[in-house]
């Protein structure tokens, strides 16, 4: 199948600030490379897209994601090896869930060839910021919002497409307590809870932060009807291993589609362990862990690959886990799928993007 090649024109900063920073201190989110990808849809479609100096924009404030909340993104990671290549880790996934949200938010979906395109010539002139050495990588985060210049409850007709990127150092995950929560709710089926819409983030902020104050890290969010059933871990998907079993949550429209997610759970069963998607109470990870089969507990997200859990509070009782070091799947899991995104282990399903410069 033929791929049209588009005319991406850059404009390059006038002055690189790569210099100005610290490569072994970075903290996530902080620190933005020098340009970013950026097009605009109107009149029906995507316009001419370009590569421009990373900087403010102007806004009305009238801009209807302000007010009603059209906005969306996504969250992936770009590694450089030692022979200079740049390694994407399945894009098109990110892609493919990016438009699944601008679908359910009633925005334009994005083409292949536009958000590639984009992507590879965005990250050819600021190659400088992939970083080299075990852990670090480039994040990178598209979004696209509304930008119709008008308040009124309705679709926008116009939208503005980024890609911004920002190295990040090495992940050093420390097991989290989490609490489950009983009161409050991430998303409810129906909902918007499968897209990586900025609302469902802003949703969550009040009840986490409830949390934090007694004293944990994050919280286990269950469902919205009966809060019987458990969906999600913070902004990560959940898993736990009982009985030597990988269990997780089956996706829903109240359940966030996560690539990684769906990573672990492929090496897992490529790795020979079992692994069951289905409903998850509450209730019965209590019964495990009071039979003393509950063995592991974790999140799967972009930034750890394997977020450990060490201790999860449900009913005014601390259940506290193994010690990480005792996590035979999660770990065994976790290794191999660092390996793979970063080309230090076959590739048999085909995650891994070559960008070769």
């Amino acid at each position: 199948m033929s791929v049209h090649m588009l005319n991406i024109p850059v404009t390059r900063a006038a002055q690189s600030r790569i210099s100005e920073v610290d490569f072994d201190h970075l903290q996530f989110g902080k620190t933005f490379s020098d340009h970013m990808f950026v097009v605009d849809y109107k009149d029906g479609a995507w316009q001419e897209p370009q590569v421009v100096p990373y900087g403010t924009m102007e806004l009305s404030p009238a801009t209807s994601s302000l007010h009603y909340g059209q906005a969306i993104f996504e969250g992936m990671k770009a590694y450089r090896e030692e022979s200079g290549d740049i390694l994407l880790f399945r894009p098109l996934a990110n892609l493919r869930r990016l438009n699944a949200s601008a679908e359910r938010l009633c925005m334009p979906e994005l083409p292949e060839e536009l958000f590639m395109q984009g992507l590879e010539q965005l990250l050819r002139v600021d190659a400088d910021w992939v970083p080299i050495g075990k852990g670090r990588s480039l994040y990178i985060r598209p979004l696209m919002f509304a930008t119709d210049d008008f308040i009124g409850v309705r679709p926008s007709l116009t939208y503005k497409f980024l890609i911004i990127t920002g190295p990040v150092g090495a992940y050093y995950d420390v097991p989290v307590k989490v609490a489950v929560e009983t009161t409050y709710v991430r998303s409810a089926e129906g909902g918007a809870g499968f897209a990586k819409a900025a609302g469902n983030y802003a949703a969550a902020l009040y009840p986490t932060r409830r949390m934090q104050q007694q004293g944990y890290d994050q919280l286990i969010w269950t469902d919205a009807k009966e809060h019987k059933y458990v969906e999600e871990s913070g902004t990560m998907n959940v898993m736990f291993v009982i009985d030597n079993v990988l269990v997780t949550p089956s996706l829903s429209t109240s359940i966030l589609h996560g690539i990684t997610r769906d990573s672990v759970l492929q090496v897992a069963r490529d790795l020979g362990f079992k692994v069951e998607e289905r409903k998850v109470s509450v209730e019965e990870v209590a019964q495990a862990y009071k039979a003393g089969k509950l063995q592991e507990a974790f999140g799967t997200g972009t930034a750890a690959i394997i977020s450990q859990i060490a201790l999860i509070h449900y009913n005014g009782e601390d259940m506290e886990l193994p010690p990480v070091q005792e996590r035979t799947i999660s770990n065994a899991i976790g290794a191999e799928l660092d390996k793979i995104r970063t080309a230090q282990a076959p590739d048999p399903h085909n995650w891994v993007y070559r960008l070769t410069l």
